[in-house]
Protein backbone atom coordinates (compact mmCIF):
# COMPACT_ATOMS: atom_id res chain seq x y z
CA UNK A 1 0.00 0.00 0.00
CA UNK A 2 1.71 3.17 -1.24
CA UNK A 3 -0.12 5.33 1.30
CA UNK A 4 1.24 3.41 4.31
CA UNK A 5 4.51 5.36 4.79
CA UNK A 6 2.53 8.61 4.82
CA UNK A 7 0.30 7.38 7.63
CA UNK A 8 3.28 5.90 9.52
CA UNK A 9 5.07 9.27 9.34
CA UNK A 10 1.95 11.01 10.65
CA UNK A 11 1.61 8.51 13.49
CA UNK A 12 5.28 8.83 14.51
CA UNK A 13 5.27 12.64 14.40
CA UNK A 14 2.10 12.77 16.50
CA UNK A 15 3.59 10.23 18.92
CA UNK A 16 6.20 12.85 19.69
CA UNK A 17 3.57 15.56 19.94
CA UNK A 18 1.60 13.49 22.45
CA UNK A 19 4.74 13.16 24.57
CA UNK A 20 5.19 16.94 24.73
CA UNK A 21 1.68 17.47 26.15
CA UNK A 22 2.66 15.75 29.37
CA UNK A 23 6.42 16.22 29.48
CA UNK A 24 6.75 19.95 28.74
CA UNK A 25 4.21 21.38 31.24
CA UNK A 26 5.36 19.00 33.98
CA UNK A 27 8.99 19.84 33.22
CA UNK A 28 8.17 23.53 33.52
CA UNK A 29 6.22 22.87 36.73
CA UNK A 30 9.17 20.93 38.18
CA UNK A 31 11.40 23.95 37.58
CA UNK A 32 9.10 26.18 39.63
CA UNK A 33 7.36 28.15 36.87
CA UNK A 34 4.04 29.76 37.86
CA UNK A 35 0.70 29.05 36.16
CA UNK A 36 0.96 32.37 34.31
CA UNK A 37 4.49 31.54 33.10
CA UNK A 38 3.37 28.10 31.94
CA UNK A 39 0.45 29.72 30.13
CA UNK A 40 2.83 32.16 28.44
CA UNK A 41 5.16 29.29 27.59
CA UNK A 42 2.41 27.75 25.49
CA UNK A 43 0.76 30.93 24.22
CA UNK A 44 3.64 33.23 23.25
CA UNK A 45 5.19 30.94 20.58
CA UNK A 46 1.81 30.85 18.83
CA UNK A 47 2.41 34.48 17.82
CA UNK A 48 4.90 32.97 15.40
CA UNK A 49 2.64 30.04 14.49
CA UNK A 50 0.02 32.12 12.68
CA UNK A 51 2.31 33.54 9.94
CA UNK A 52 4.28 30.29 9.81
CA UNK A 53 1.05 28.34 9.35
CA UNK A 54 0.10 30.52 6.38
CA UNK A 55 3.57 30.21 4.91
CA UNK A 56 3.46 26.44 5.36
CA UNK A 57 0.14 26.18 3.54
CA UNK A 58 1.32 28.42 0.71
CA UNK A 59 4.55 26.50 0.20
CA UNK A 60 2.66 23.22 0.37
CA UNK A 61 0.90 24.37 -2.79
CA UNK A 62 4.19 25.53 -4.28
CA UNK A 63 6.70 22.73 -3.52
CA UNK A 64 4.49 19.90 -2.27
CA UNK A 65 3.44 18.67 1.15
CA UNK A 66 6.07 15.92 1.29
CA UNK A 67 9.01 18.32 1.55
CA UNK A 68 7.22 20.38 4.20
CA UNK A 69 6.50 17.21 6.17
CA UNK A 70 10.16 16.12 6.08
CA UNK A 71 11.35 19.49 7.38
CA UNK A 72 8.87 19.29 10.25
CA UNK A 73 10.23 15.90 11.30
CA UNK A 74 13.77 17.31 11.46
CA UNK A 75 12.58 20.10 13.75
CA UNK A 76 11.03 17.59 16.17
CA UNK A 77 14.39 15.81 16.43
CA UNK A 78 16.17 19.09 17.16
CA UNK A 79 13.57 20.11 19.77
CA UNK A 80 13.88 16.79 21.61
CA UNK A 81 17.64 17.20 21.92
CA UNK A 82 17.23 20.82 23.03
CA UNK A 83 14.84 19.98 25.87
CA UNK A 84 17.38 17.57 27.33
CA UNK A 85 19.54 20.58 28.20
CA UNK A 86 16.84 23.25 28.66
CA UNK A 87 16.78 25.02 32.02
CA UNK A 88 14.60 27.99 32.92
CA UNK A 89 11.81 29.87 31.20
CA UNK A 90 13.69 31.17 28.17
CA UNK A 91 15.32 27.88 27.17
CA UNK A 92 11.96 26.16 27.50
CA UNK A 93 10.45 28.94 25.39
CA UNK A 94 13.01 28.30 22.63
CA UNK A 95 12.08 24.62 22.58
CA UNK A 96 8.41 25.48 22.42
CA UNK A 97 9.01 27.81 19.46
CA UNK A 98 10.69 24.95 17.60
CA UNK A 99 7.71 22.67 18.25
CA UNK A 100 5.34 25.42 17.10
CA UNK A 101 7.33 25.77 13.87
CA UNK A 102 7.08 22.05 13.23
CA UNK A 103 3.36 22.00 14.00
CA UNK A 104 2.60 25.03 11.82
CA UNK A 105 4.15 23.34 8.81
CA UNK A 106 3.20 19.70 9.41
CA UNK A 107 -0.56 19.95 9.77
CA UNK A 108 -1.45 21.98 6.63
CA UNK A 109 0.91 19.80 4.59
CA UNK A 110 -0.56 16.47 5.74
CA UNK A 111 -4.16 17.71 5.56
CA UNK A 112 -3.63 18.78 1.96
CA UNK A 113 -1.91 15.50 1.09
CA UNK A 114 -4.71 13.42 2.64
CA UNK A 115 -7.43 15.42 0.84
CA UNK A 116 -5.88 14.35 -2.50
CA UNK A 117 -5.53 10.64 -1.70
CA UNK A 118 -7.58 8.21 -3.84
CA UNK A 119 -10.98 7.41 -2.38
CA UNK A 120 -13.66 9.32 -0.52
CA UNK A 121 -12.25 12.54 0.90
CA UNK A 122 -14.05 12.32 4.23
CA UNK A 123 -12.84 8.76 4.76
CA UNK A 124 -9.21 9.58 3.98
CA UNK A 125 -9.21 12.67 6.22
CA UNK A 126 -10.87 10.56 8.91
CA UNK A 127 -8.11 7.98 8.61
CA UNK A 128 -5.46 10.67 8.88
CA UNK A 129 -7.14 12.10 11.98
CA UNK A 130 -7.45 8.61 13.48
CA UNK A 131 -3.76 7.89 12.85
CA UNK A 132 -2.94 11.32 14.25
CA UNK A 133 -4.80 10.63 17.46
CA UNK A 134 -3.44 7.08 17.70
CA UNK A 135 0.07 8.50 17.67
CA UNK A 136 -0.91 11.07 20.27
CA UNK A 137 -2.53 8.54 22.60
CA UNK A 138 0.43 6.16 22.54
CA UNK A 139 2.86 9.03 22.96
CA UNK A 140 0.96 10.46 25.92
CA UNK A 141 0.55 7.11 27.69
CA UNK A 142 4.14 6.00 27.22
CA UNK A 143 5.39 9.44 28.19
CA UNK A 144 3.67 9.14 31.57
CA UNK A 145 5.33 5.80 32.26
CA UNK A 146 8.68 7.01 30.89
CA UNK A 147 8.60 10.04 33.18
CA UNK A 148 7.75 7.91 36.19
CA UNK A 149 10.45 5.33 35.40
CA UNK A 150 13.34 7.30 33.88
CA UNK A 151 12.81 11.06 34.29
CA UNK A 152 12.79 13.98 31.91
CA UNK A 153 16.13 13.57 30.10
CA UNK A 154 15.40 10.07 28.79
CA UNK A 155 11.87 11.11 27.84
CA UNK A 156 13.12 13.99 25.71
CA UNK A 157 15.69 11.73 24.04
CA UNK A 158 12.83 9.42 23.04
CA UNK A 159 11.06 12.50 21.63
CA UNK A 160 14.11 13.13 19.42
CA UNK A 161 14.00 9.51 18.22
CA UNK A 162 10.35 9.90 17.13
CA UNK A 163 11.46 12.73 14.86
CA UNK A 164 13.96 10.40 13.19
CA UNK A 165 11.35 7.64 12.74
CA UNK A 166 8.89 10.11 11.22
CA UNK A 167 11.60 11.40 8.89
CA UNK A 168 12.47 7.91 7.63
CA UNK A 169 8.80 7.10 7.00
CA UNK A 170 8.36 10.45 5.27
CA UNK A 171 11.29 9.71 2.97
CA UNK A 172 9.50 6.48 1.97
CA UNK A 173 6.34 8.41 1.09
CA UNK A 174 5.92 8.41 -2.71
CA UNK A 175 6.87 11.69 -4.34
CA UNK A 176 3.76 11.47 -6.48
CA UNK A 177 1.65 12.48 -3.45
CA UNK A 178 2.92 16.07 -3.54
CA UNK A 179 0.60 18.94 -4.42
CA UNK A 180 0.12 20.42 -7.87
CA UNK A 181 2.31 23.54 -8.08
CA UNK A 182 0.45 26.80 -7.56
CA UNK A 183 -0.04 29.17 -10.51
CA UNK A 184 0.27 32.30 -8.35
CA UNK A 185 3.36 34.46 -8.89
CA UNK A 186 4.06 34.55 -5.14
CA UNK A 187 3.13 31.73 -2.74
CA UNK A 188 1.21 34.05 -0.39
CA UNK A 189 -0.81 35.54 -3.26
CA UNK A 190 -3.20 32.59 -3.03
CA UNK A 191 -4.67 34.06 0.17
CA UNK A 192 -6.08 37.18 -1.51
CA UNK A 193 -9.05 35.45 -3.23
CA UNK A 194 -9.54 33.13 -0.26
CA UNK A 195 -9.95 36.04 2.16
CA UNK A 196 -13.00 37.20 0.19
CA UNK A 197 -14.90 33.99 0.95
CA UNK A 198 -17.29 34.04 3.92
CA UNK A 199 -16.83 30.33 4.40
CA UNK A 200 -13.20 30.88 5.40
CA UNK A 201 -14.18 33.09 8.34
CA UNK A 202 -16.75 30.52 9.42
CA UNK A 203 -14.31 27.61 9.24
CA UNK A 204 -11.77 29.60 11.25
CA UNK A 205 -14.34 29.79 14.05
CA UNK A 206 -14.97 26.03 13.82
CA UNK A 207 -11.23 25.38 13.92
CA UNK A 208 -10.88 27.68 16.93
CA UNK A 209 -13.42 25.70 18.92
CA UNK A 210 -12.03 22.33 17.85
CA UNK A 211 -8.55 23.37 19.03
CA UNK A 212 -9.62 24.74 22.41
CA UNK A 213 -9.43 21.39 24.30
CA UNK A 214 -6.23 20.59 22.41
CA UNK A 215 -4.70 23.79 23.81
CA UNK A 216 -5.75 22.76 27.32
CA UNK A 217 -4.24 19.29 26.81
CA UNK A 218 -0.89 20.90 25.99
CA UNK A 219 -0.91 23.11 29.06
CA UNK A 220 -3.49 22.85 31.86
CA UNK A 221 -5.10 19.41 31.77
CA UNK A 222 -1.85 17.89 33.13
CA UNK A 223 -1.70 20.54 35.85
CA UNK A 224 -5.32 19.90 36.87
CA UNK A 225 -4.61 16.18 37.17
CA UNK A 226 -1.43 16.85 39.15
CA UNK A 227 -3.36 19.15 41.51
CA UNK A 228 -5.99 16.44 41.96
CA UNK A 229 -3.23 14.04 43.06
CA UNK A 230 -2.96 11.81 39.99
CA UNK A 231 0.53 10.49 39.23
CA UNK A 232 2.36 10.76 35.90
CA UNK A 233 1.33 7.31 34.70
CA UNK A 234 -2.35 7.76 35.55
CA UNK A 235 -2.34 11.28 34.09
CA UNK A 236 -0.90 9.94 30.85
CA UNK A 237 -3.71 7.38 30.57
CA UNK A 238 -6.43 9.96 31.33
CA UNK A 239 -5.04 12.44 28.81
CA UNK A 240 -4.79 9.67 26.23
CA UNK A 241 -8.55 9.04 26.50
CA UNK A 242 -9.10 12.33 24.67
CA UNK A 243 -7.25 10.82 21.74
CA UNK A 244 -9.21 7.53 22.08
CA UNK A 245 -12.46 9.45 21.64
CA UNK A 246 -10.96 11.24 18.66
CA UNK A 247 -9.88 7.98 17.00
CA UNK A 248 -13.34 6.43 17.16
CA UNK A 249 -15.04 9.64 16.04
CA UNK A 250 -12.61 10.06 13.13
CA UNK A 251 -13.14 6.51 11.86
CA UNK A 252 -16.90 6.43 12.37
CA UNK A 253 -17.82 9.97 11.39
CA UNK A 254 -15.80 10.21 8.16
CA UNK A 255 -18.62 8.73 6.08
CA UNK A 256 -21.37 10.77 7.72
CA UNK A 257 -20.04 14.32 8.15
CA UNK A 258 -21.97 16.73 5.95
CA UNK A 259 -21.38 20.38 5.21
CA UNK A 260 -23.83 23.14 4.33
CA UNK A 261 -26.11 25.54 6.22
CA UNK A 262 -28.71 22.92 7.16
CA UNK A 263 -26.55 20.54 9.17
CA UNK A 264 -26.38 20.93 12.96
CA UNK A 265 -23.19 18.85 13.07
CA UNK A 266 -20.80 21.64 14.18
CA UNK A 267 -23.28 23.04 16.70
CA UNK A 268 -23.84 19.71 18.43
CA UNK A 269 -20.09 19.05 18.48
CA UNK A 270 -19.48 22.49 19.96
CA UNK A 271 -22.01 21.97 22.75
CA UNK A 272 -20.42 18.59 23.58
CA UNK A 273 -16.98 20.22 23.77
CA UNK A 274 -18.27 22.98 26.05
CA UNK A 275 -19.98 20.51 28.39
CA UNK A 276 -16.93 18.25 28.66
CA UNK A 277 -14.58 21.14 29.51
CA UNK A 278 -16.96 22.42 32.19
CA UNK A 279 -17.66 19.06 33.80
CA UNK A 280 -14.17 17.50 33.83
CA UNK A 281 -13.13 19.17 37.14
CA UNK A 282 -16.44 18.64 38.98
CA UNK A 283 -15.59 15.19 40.42
CA UNK A 284 -12.03 14.18 41.28
CA UNK A 285 -12.22 10.56 40.23
CA UNK A 286 -10.64 8.76 37.28
CA UNK A 287 -13.95 7.43 35.88
CA UNK A 288 -15.84 10.72 35.36
CA UNK A 289 -12.65 12.49 34.27
CA UNK A 290 -11.97 9.71 31.77
CA UNK A 291 -15.54 9.88 30.45
CA UNK A 292 -15.37 13.63 29.79
CA UNK A 293 -11.98 13.24 28.15
CA UNK A 294 -13.55 10.72 25.76
CA UNK A 295 -16.41 13.13 25.02
CA UNK A 296 -14.15 16.09 24.38
CA UNK A 297 -11.98 13.96 22.09
CA UNK A 298 -14.95 12.78 20.03
CA UNK A 299 -16.42 16.27 19.78
CA UNK A 300 -13.21 17.92 18.66
CA UNK A 301 -12.43 15.17 16.13
CA UNK A 302 -15.86 15.47 14.53
CA UNK A 303 -15.54 19.26 14.43
CA UNK A 304 -12.07 19.00 12.88
CA UNK A 305 -13.37 16.66 10.17
CA UNK A 306 -16.21 19.09 9.49
CA UNK A 307 -13.99 22.09 8.86
CA UNK A 308 -11.45 20.05 6.86
CA UNK A 309 -14.12 18.69 4.52
CA UNK A 310 -15.87 22.06 4.25
CA UNK A 311 -12.65 23.82 3.23
CA UNK A 312 -11.64 21.04 0.82
CA UNK A 313 -14.97 21.25 -0.97
CA UNK A 314 -14.85 25.05 -1.12
CA UNK A 315 -11.33 25.25 -2.64
CA UNK A 316 -9.61 24.11 -5.82
CA UNK A 317 -6.75 21.60 -5.82
CA UNK A 318 -4.07 24.21 -6.54
CA UNK A 319 -5.07 26.36 -3.55
CA UNK A 320 -6.08 23.64 -1.09
CA UNK A 321 -2.95 23.82 1.06
CA UNK A 322 -3.41 27.57 1.42
CA UNK A 323 -7.14 27.21 2.12
CA UNK A 324 -6.60 24.59 4.83
CA UNK A 325 -3.87 26.71 6.40
CA UNK A 326 -6.10 29.79 6.39
CA UNK A 327 -9.04 27.93 7.88
CA UNK A 328 -6.69 26.33 10.37
CA UNK A 329 -5.62 29.80 11.49
CA UNK A 330 -8.38 29.40 14.07
CA UNK A 331 -6.17 26.73 15.65
CA UNK A 332 -3.33 29.23 16.01
CA UNK A 333 -5.58 31.83 17.61
CA UNK A 334 -6.93 29.19 19.99
CA UNK A 335 -3.43 28.05 20.95
CA UNK A 336 -2.60 31.69 21.72
CA UNK A 337 -5.69 32.80 23.61
CA UNK A 338 -6.60 29.65 25.56
CA UNK A 339 -3.40 29.26 27.65
CA UNK A 340 -3.27 33.02 28.33
CA UNK A 341 -6.91 33.17 29.48
CA UNK A 342 -6.58 29.97 31.48
CA UNK A 343 -3.33 31.08 33.11
CA UNK A 344 -4.83 34.45 34.05
CA UNK A 345 -7.97 32.93 35.62
CA UNK A 346 -6.12 30.02 37.28
CA UNK A 347 -3.64 32.31 39.04
CA UNK A 348 -6.42 34.51 40.45
CA UNK A 349 -9.34 32.17 41.06
CA UNK A 350 -7.94 28.64 40.81
CA UNK A 351 -7.54 26.13 38.02
CA UNK A 352 -10.98 24.57 38.56
CA UNK A 353 -12.67 27.94 38.09
CA UNK A 354 -10.59 28.37 34.96
CA UNK A 355 -12.13 25.24 33.44
CA UNK A 356 -15.62 26.55 34.20
CA UNK A 357 -14.81 29.85 32.50
CA UNK A 358 -13.34 28.10 29.45
CA UNK A 359 -16.40 25.84 29.23
CA UNK A 360 -18.71 28.86 29.16
CA UNK A 361 -16.55 30.48 26.50
CA UNK A 362 -16.71 27.30 24.38
CA UNK A 363 -20.51 27.32 24.66
CA UNK A 364 -20.58 30.93 23.42
CA UNK A 365 -18.47 29.86 20.40
CA UNK A 366 -20.90 27.01 19.63
CA UNK A 367 -23.85 29.41 19.71
CA UNK A 368 -21.99 31.80 17.40
CA UNK A 369 -21.41 28.96 14.93
CA UNK A 370 -25.14 28.22 15.01
CA UNK A 371 -25.95 31.87 14.29
CA UNK A 372 -23.53 32.25 11.37
CA UNK A 373 -24.11 29.01 9.42
CA UNK A 374 -26.49 30.38 6.79
CA UNK A 375 -24.48 33.59 6.36
CA UNK A 376 -21.30 31.59 5.73
CA UNK A 377 -22.80 29.43 2.97
CA UNK A 378 -24.78 32.23 1.30
CA UNK A 379 -23.54 33.24 -2.16
CA UNK A 380 -21.98 36.61 -2.64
Amino acid sequence: MQQRPFFVASAAWNFGLGMTWLAVPLYAYSQGLSNAEIGALFAAPVLAQAPLNLAGGAYTDRIGGRRIMLGSCCVVFAAGVWFVFAQGFWMLMAGQIALILSRAAFWPATWAMASELPGERGVQLGRLNAVTNFGQIVGTVLCGFLLAATGFETTFLVLAVTGVVALLAGLATPRGMKKTPSKHAHPLAAYLPLLRKRIMVYTMLCAYLSALPFSLTMSFYPLLLAQFGHGEGESGVLLALRAVGSIFASLLAGRFVRTGPQTLWPVLCGVAVAASISFVPTINHALPIGFWMLVVGAGTAAMTLYFQITISEASSAEERGSALALGGLGWSVSHLSTPLLMGFVADRYGIVTGFYVLGGFALACALLIAATRRWAFARG
